[in-house]
């Protein structure tokens, strides 16, 4: 790994030409304790995990926090999205925050309202459909078919198309995908849609093999749930920063097999943390939650405690190689729209693990330590 190539990925390009492509610059250590990790000790609420490496990051700017909220929540009255004695938890989501970090080179609050709202839409196929709020793996395959066609249209005869057109008003998370996605295809080229698009069925085809081992009672391997959260991760957020930064990574370089698994690197790393933050939120609710700790924990006969730990270090790993296969493409393609992707992959994982951290409405961590 080269140290120029991997400074130029975490603080962006310079030369001439290159000023517009500077995220906020990334902070230059990454927590650092011995050999990289974050401080060890007792955490207190909105502490970050002892043991996990991550890069902390500027506030975000306020007044764009306060524009994104107000117009988030215009949109979800709009769609009708959830009833009002929801309004406490959508707050508590603190969705506009977390999209404002992760999107520091946003040129406008509309650019970071493209993924606002693709956020809230996919948090309430979840709440909807899988866990929260009446969700069930019972019938889940048919209920995400019909609500993907609110993303990839059903082109089929006269007869029946208006059928399924009427179909997206049917409920929330179909009339919040449909509308999320208009916005986003008014913005993006025709690649970026296809491309999100694709990423979404990734996902989707993640929920159902999640929903299968639910029916079942299956605690799968670890490397089966690993497999998983590949799919059902959040791959289509870190892949949409370039609509969101009102640019494009052409197709060609996008499916570049290193730039394939750059991308899959930082979405499986920022979908452990979530696994890791959300640890006690999923086992004080209802039924049985399977994330990495747990699945260590039953899989390899170790405490909860030590399942909890050897997670923070799976997470490490694939931060590690995120950055080091990130740094080797940028200076194997060191073309500049190449390395202002990278960077704005890199800052979503930080602004990520920023909102898990600093989510105490929603988060607590365990008593490990």
């Amino acid at each position: 790994m080269s140290g120029t190539a991997l400074e130029q990925v975490l603080r962006g390009p310079s030369g001439l030409g290159t000023s517009g492509l500077n995220l906020t610059p990334r902070q230059d250590t990454a927590v650092p304790a011995g050999a990289g990790e974050a401080v060890s000790g007792k955490p207190k609420s909105g502490d970050p995990i002892p043991g996990l490496y991550f890069h902390p990051v500027a506030e975000p700017d306020a007044e764009r926090v306060a524009e994104v909220s107000r117009r988030i929540k215009l949109w979800a009255e709009e769609v009708q999205l959830y009833p009002p004695d929801w309004e406490d938890e959508f707050d508590g989501f603190s969705v506009s925050r977390y999209m404002v970090v992760c999107h520091p080179d946003a040129p406008s609050v509309d650019h970071v309202m493209l993924a606002t709202r693709l956020m809230v839409a996919e948090n309430a196929v979840d709440d909807y459909y899988c866990e929260d709020h009446g969700g069930s793996p019972i019938g889940l395959g048919s209920r995400l078919l019909l609500a993907h066609t609110a993303l990839d249209p059903v082109h089929t005869t006269a007869e029946y198309q208006g059928a399924w057109a009427r179909s997206l008003a049917s409920d929330a998370p179909r009339r919040a995908y449909r509308s999320a996605m208009e916005h986003f295809d008014r913005a993006a080229t025709g690649s970026q849609s296809d491309r999100f698009r694709h990423d979404m069925a990734r996902l989707h085809l993640g929920y159902l093999a999640e929903a299968a081992w639910a029916e079942q009672d299956h605690v799968p391997e670890v490397w089966e749930y690993l497999s998983m959260r590949q799919f059902n991760n959040f791959r289509p957020c870190p892949t949409i920063t370039d609509t969101v930064g009102g640019y494009e990574l052409p197709a060609d370089l996008h499916a570049r097999p290193a730039m394939q698994r750059v991308i899959a690197l930082a979405s499986n790393a920022t979908t452990i943390v979530n696994d890791l933050y959300s640890y006690t939120k999923e086992l004080s609710s209802p039924g049985t939650h399977l994330n990495l700790p747990v699945v260590l924990s039953e899989r390899e006969g170790v405490s909860d405690r030590d399942g909890y730990l050897k997670a923070v270090e799976v997470h490490n790993e694939l931060m590690h190689a995120f950055e080091a296969e990130a740094a080797a493409l940028a200076a194997d393609c060191p073309v500049p729209v190449v390395v202002r992707f990278l960077r704005g992959v890199a800052a979503w994982v930080d602004g990520n693990h920023n909102w898990h951290q600093t989510n105490t409405y929603r988060y607590s961590l365990p008593d490990f330590w």
